[in-house]
């Protein structure tokens, strides 16, 4: 049985601990304000610019003139998988969820006899990726000196990523995010972005456009802001999502330290009491046998 002091002690550590966790939830909730509020407004221009690129990608079809960007490269053996996590923890599940859907979709390729390499950004997940999948790593991109993501962090990795792809390292790209739905949901995503992917806009499925300069020279200029566009949005949905984890794990945190003080005080007292029942029953029996 623990002696009084190492309970007080340990009451006392749970005590700091819980300060922290609570600073940390507050802190994360200041920052996922403004975290949800860049994801959500970022939003809506890449839904309407993925749109635009729809159509012109529609209107090219397969034709032979087509973007390298968006034809491919006529295979698909080599995959580079963009695997974008935090740069710390203490966030919940966020990480290893995305790790995890990263993980599972290369074994998947891997049983396929396809070529897997893997781009990192974010320690966190290379970390949680090294052990199983090291030998496939290709790159790393550190984001621990960012304080607030911005499109040039997306446009370093995009232009990393259209620099392998000119020169043939990859196939197809698939970058590995969690989109932010709420506080309690995070929703680990895959995504590919080279070769280029667009669903078919039915609302000007009738409608024909004239294009100057061709469709073909348009599609050249504009799909690679597309890659740089798509991984920001997604950077942006992380920086979200990650806050949003953190506030839920330290609250959390925060709750069960009070639930550990609460046992650990309930403990301390009943020793205590123990204790005093203890000195008093010796203090009567050593009365009785004067």
């Amino acid at each position: 049985m623990p002696s009084l002091k190492d309970l007080k002690t340990r009451i006392g550590s749970v005590k700091s601990t819980r300060k922290i966790t609570k600073a940390m939830q507050m802190v994360a909730a200041a920052k996922l304000r403004r975290a949800q509020e860049a994801a959500e407004m970022a939003r809506p221009y890449t839904e309407r610019f993925n749109a635009v690129l729809s159509g012109l990608a529609a209107s090219v079809g397969g034709s032979d003139t087509a973007p390298k960007l968006l034809a491919g490269t006529g295979s698909d053996q080599v995959h580079l998988l963009v695997v974008m996590t935090a740069e710390r923890g203490l966030c919940g599940g966020f990480n290893g969820n995305i790790a995890k859907l990263a993980r599972s979709h290369a074994n998947d390729l891997k049983a396929k006899g396809k070529t897997v390499k893997i781009l990192t950004v974010g320690k966190k997940g290379r970390e949680q990726l090294k052990r199983d999948l090291g030998e496939h790593f290709v790159g790393h991109v550190d984001l621990s000196d960012v304080k607030r993501v911005g499109y040039e962090n997306a446009q370093e990795i995009a232009g990393n990523l259209l620099g392998r792809f000119d020169d043939e390292e990859f196939d197809v790209a698939t970058i590995f995010y969690s989109r932010f739905e709420s506080v309690i949901s995070q929703i680990p995503t895959a995504q590919q972005i080279i070769p280029a992917t667009y669903d078919e806009d039915a609302d000007s499925a009738d409608m024909l456009y004239d294009y100057e300069p061709s469709e073909e020279e348009i599609l050249a200029d504009l799909l690679p802001r597309g890659v740089a566009t798509q991984i920001y949005a997604a950077l942006l949905e992380n920086a979200a999502s990650e806050q949003g984890a953190r506030m839920s794990a330290m609250d959390n945190a925060t709750r069960n330290a009070g639930e550990m003080i609460d046992r650990l005080t309930i403990e301390y007292n009943r020793t205590r009491q123990a204790v005093i029942t203890n000195e008093l029953i010796e203090i009567i029996s050593g009365a009785e046998a004067l």
